[in-house]
């Protein structure tokens, strides 16, 4: 699979775009208390919206993992029908080919009994 198509490497940018985004959000806010370092409220804003981040990313994280496991078994499933399928065409032709031997022999027993 091409790396630039792969759902896992999207999710891992996905995932380190989001945590920058939060690293960047979390400076900023601990910037402005360190400014207002005894405004209380803002320090339980601070760690609702990490409690907060926190849940998202866990369900982003298990989204994500269960749409990977629902691609990974579905490409399981396409390889096993790949190779039922491979194998059906190979018995198929090993078939065709041995009924075709036989009409041979029987034309070339023909033949040698006429003569």
């Amino acid at each position: 699979m091409d790396p630039a198509n792969d759902p896992a490497v999207a999710a891992e940018q996905a995932r380190a775009r989001l945590h920058e985004e939060i690293e960047r959000v979390r400076s900023g806010v601990e910037e402005m208390l360190t400014e207002q370092d005894d405004n209380a409220a803002l320090r339980q804003e601070l760690q609702e919206m990490k409690q907060y981040v926190k849940k998202r990313i866990r369900k982003s994280e298990k989204r994500t993992e269960k749409r990977l496991s629902k691609l990974e078994s579905r490409i399981d499933q396409v390889e096993a029908d790949r190779q039922h399928a491979e194998w059906r065409l190979h018995t198929n032709t090993e078939q065709m080919l041995d009924g075709l031997l036989r009409e041979i022999r029987a034309i070339a027993d023909l033949l040698t009994r006429s003569r």
